[in-house]
């Protein structure tokens, strides 16, 4: 290519955006002849696609380091806990019911053992706090609440295998309708809805999840008045 024509070609691709080194690999040309043909034009603005990719670049060691430094400081806390004794989950367990389980209310008397919850973890959590109690797996009572469009017969076996039932073990699963105006976020493969686990003939346990939790409020209050004084 004749001189002439590689510096209108320069400058053709220097209007369009490109950088000089990607006008010297374009043309094979040293990088000096670039930008003495090109110097006159005004610097190409960056695309939001390029000042993005040049964000994330800037910002990805900064991110592995946070991501490594995050995933350590986990480790480390669950390392800290060890073997919890039967005393440690019965107290984490009323914590976690009187936070997440159903409640009696002054408009809503109900006294009625009932936990709902979208994490499987918090389920095996609930289960065991149950067992140790001496609620027979025979009181409980399982049936998934999913969004309509989701996988339902996916999530129906998934939960049943958390709660270590058969799928025809669970009741009739409630589907939520779809909004089309709602722009959902809880989706893919990994969105299974919620389970609820119902104890039956409960309202006796229930009075006593009330009087535990608010048996450990006061040994909380007491604690901390005599640490004031």
């Amino acid at each position: 290519m004749a001189k002439p024509d590689m510096r209108a070609r320069a400058r053709e691709l220097r209007t369009a955006g490109c950088t000089y080194d990607e006008i010297v690999a374009e043309l094979g040309v040293p990088k000096s002849s670039v930008s003495l043909w090109v110097r006159d034009l005004p610097k190409p603005r960056k695309t939001p696609e390029q000042l993005h990719a040049m964000r994330e670049a800037r910002w990805a060691p900064h991110r592995a380091a946070q991501q490594v430094k995050r995933v350590e400081t986990k480790r480390g806390a669950a390392s800290e806990i060890g073997r919890m004794t039967d005393r440690e989950l019965f107290l984490v367990g009323v914590g976690l019911y009187w936070a997440e389980g159903s409640k009696s209310k002054a408009h809503r008397p109900e006294e009625r053992v009932t936990f709902i919850n979208s994490d499987p973890d918090m389920i095996r959590l609930y289960l065991s706090w149950l067992d140790l109690l001496g609620i027979e797996r025979s009181r409980l009572r399982f049936h998934v609440m999913i969004h309509e469009s989701a996988d339902v017969k996916g999530a129906e076996a998934f939960w049943a295998a958390i709660a270590r039932v058969e799928t025809s073990a669970l009741g009739k699963t409630t589907l939520k309708k779809h909004n089309p105006k709602t722009v959902r976020k809880n989706v893919g493969g990994g969105y299974h809805g919620c389970l609820t686990v119902r104890v039956t003939s409960s309202a006796d346990l229930y009075r006593r999840i009330e009087g535990w939790w608010y048996g450990i409020v006061s040994s909380a209050r007491d604690a901390d008045q005599a640490n004031r004084t």
